[in-house]
């Protein structure tokens, strides 16, 4: 079996579907910790935060999937791959090191953390176990990113906290239906590629931890 056949995940429907859930859980592993050994140098480093930190956060973030869906090499996407997971990590360090820096911010970390890890597991869970098809949730997602980006821009200019707080469930909400989404690829998209789908779950595992810290702060008063 050549490698881009395994990278594609191509095949009949019995014999791929534990090849591309295997790959795929075992590069988005290698990607997390990637990004994890990223956000560890950049709190070594004492990167601030700033509004222009964001901006650059978000540059990478949202054009990372573009440069690598845009790749033609297997090799060179998986490599980009791990690349954008680490300049991630290390540019949501900032973030991470302003909550750890609040009262309890020790606490909130540790939280968003957990809440992440339980929220990934069971949903993926749930996908694999029952084996739906959950495509059903596509333009609901489409609908449900519209309104969480025009609610940041707004927030941008009203900076009230219920409309952080507001933003912030919706957010979780939403990563968790993109999480039963991505999963259901896996299953029922006979032409699903690992690389593909582990940067839309790693995207999700990203956004998903960012608003569970916000949401963690913001109900324990510290914020």
């Amino acid at each position: 079996m050549s490698e881009q056949r395994i990278l594609t995940g191509t095949g009949t429907a019995s014999t791929s579907l534990p090849r591309v859930v295997r790959n795929t859980y075992l590069l988005l592993s290698m990607v997390m910790a990637v990004a994890s050994v990223g956000a560890f140098i950049g709190l070594r480093s004492g990167l601030q935060w700033s509004m222009g930190m964001w901006l650059v956060f978000m540059v990478v973030f949202i054009g990372g999937p573009f440069a690598i869906n845009a790749s033609r090499s297997g090799d060179r996407a998986i490599w980009m791959t791990f690349a954008w997971a680490g300049l991630t990590g290390f540019l949501l360090s900032p973030m991470i090191a302003a909550y750890l820096s609040i009262p309890g911010g020790s606490a909130i970390v540790m939280n968003a953390l957990g809440g992440t890890a339980a929220l990934f597991v069971g949903l993926s869970a749930v996908a694999l176990t029952t084996k739906k098809d959950f495509s059903f949730l596509s333009s609901f997602l489409m609908a449900g990113v519209i309104v969480v980006l025009l609610g940041i821009v707004a927030l941008l200019f009203l900076q009230t906290p219920m409309l952080s707080l507001l933003i912030s469930g919706l957010a979780v909400l939403l990563m968790s239906g993109f999480i039963l989404y991505d999963t259901s690829r896996m299953i029922h998209d006979g032409a699903a590629n690992p690389v593909y789908i582990t940067v839309s779950l790693f995207a999700n595992i990203v956004v998903l931890f960012s608003h569970l810290l916000n949401l963690f702060a913001m109900l324990s008063g510290d914020d």
